[in-house]
């Protein structure tokens, strides 16, 4: 495994990092799609045995049992030293007042929460998992430096958001000398390329690293766009798949698809190999979340570490791209409350 460094910090981390959404007790929150401990442990055990230390959770996947699972693991199976735990807040964790967002009340009450349940005594990466428009964003701020000053977190993230709101934010973490966010968790993929816009060159230009959700878009980027297969998630998805890959766009989808397999057979790989080998090329990508499933899927994420794309490959795979709609600053809760009342028990990533 060759590791990179996140952003401009001198933490290394894993260019393949595990998206633990995927592990919870499925009567906990997702009975789809979740993956309970017994089928959980074996994948995180073969992810670090493969040299991944990066991993990625929140505190709402499966009401916190996601944060005790991959608690457990890693604790059976590592050295805590050498792993890079990430973990999130922000939305409903409880009902009443203080239950959810980003006032200094619930930061310094979740991050204890996500602290116990991960079993560890600190955080390597603590990500503001969307904004929160009913809490002063230097209130916010300046808890999260605290939580680093306190020894609690050790560097701080921010997830998809408007690029005009991110740049508010670095410049006020900049001129309090509060601790910095050094990572921007977002929605990039061939697919919903809509971050080069605004966000990727703003985390170029600020060294700021980004991690990347849904690199496969929903699984449709792994497989023929005629094949009637589809992930246990993706075929629960229903109007938040056409929210993220709007039905407009099918031809232009379409036609990506169609050149992510012709490249995939030209190399004698899968498609995803070849998905998550264009993500490797982006120079602002730290690493794509692999919520993986299976053995072969983290297989798969760390063998496209090893295809080369060439530049007739790439052109082929990005010329598709038009432009489409770009949801990535949904953070108002009457906005995801709108949406999950269209998908009942759907959670945004």
């Amino acid at each position: 495994m060759r590791y990179v460094k996140l952003g401009t910090t001198g933490l290394d981390v894993s260019p393949i990092a595990i998206g633990a959404m995927t592990y919870g007790e499925p009567d906990r929150g997702h009975p789809v799609w979740s993956l309970g401990e017994e089928d959980a442990r074996p994948l995180i055990k073969h992810a670090l045995e493969a040299g991944i230390n990066f991993f990625d959770t929140a505190n709402m996947y499966s009401n916190g049992s996601s944060e005790e699972i991959l608690g457990r693991a890693l604790r059976d199976f590592a050295d805590r030293d050498d792993v890079v735990i990430a973990t999130k807040l922000r939305h409903p964790m409880r009902p009443g007042p203080n239950g959810r967002g980003l006032s200094r009340k619930a930061i310094m009450s979740e991050v204890d929460h996500s602290l116990r349940r991960l079993g560890t005594d600190y955080i390597d990466l603590y990500q503001v998992h969307r904004n929160d428009h009913a809490t002063p964003l230097e209130e916010t701020l300046e808890a999260l430096g605290d939580l680093v000053k306190m020894g609690k977190v050790r560097y701080l993230g921010a997830s998809s958001m408007r690029a005009w709101e991110f740049a508010k934010a670095l410049h006020l973490q900049r001129e309090h000398g509060w601790a910095r966010f050094v990572s921007m968790q977002d929605h990039y993929n061939l697919l919903q390329r809509e971050e080069e816009r605004e966000m990727i060159p703003l985390c170029l230009d600020e060294g700021v690293g980004t991690i990347i959700w849904s690199p496969l878009a929903r699984g449709r980027l792994a497989r023929a766009w005629d094949d009637a297969k589809t992930t246990a998630r993706s075929a629960t998805d229903g109007d938040f798949a056409d929210l993220l890959y709007s039905p407009a766009e099918e031809a232009s989808n379409r036609a990506i698809v169609d050149a992510v397999g012709q490249v995939a057979a030209a190399h004698g790989v899968s498609r995803a190999q070849i998905a998550l080998a264009w993500l490797h090329r982006q120079p602002v990508v730290t690493a794509p979340l692999v919520g993986a499933g299976s053995v072969q899927q983290i297989d798969d994420a760390v063998a496209s570490l090893d295809v080369t794309l060439t530049d007739d490959e790439v052109r082929a795979l990005i010329t598709p791209y038009t432009p489409r709609h770009d949801w990535q600053g949904i953070s108002d809760e009457a906005e995801l409350d709108a949406i999950r009342a269209r998908v009942p028990g759907m959670a945004l990533s």
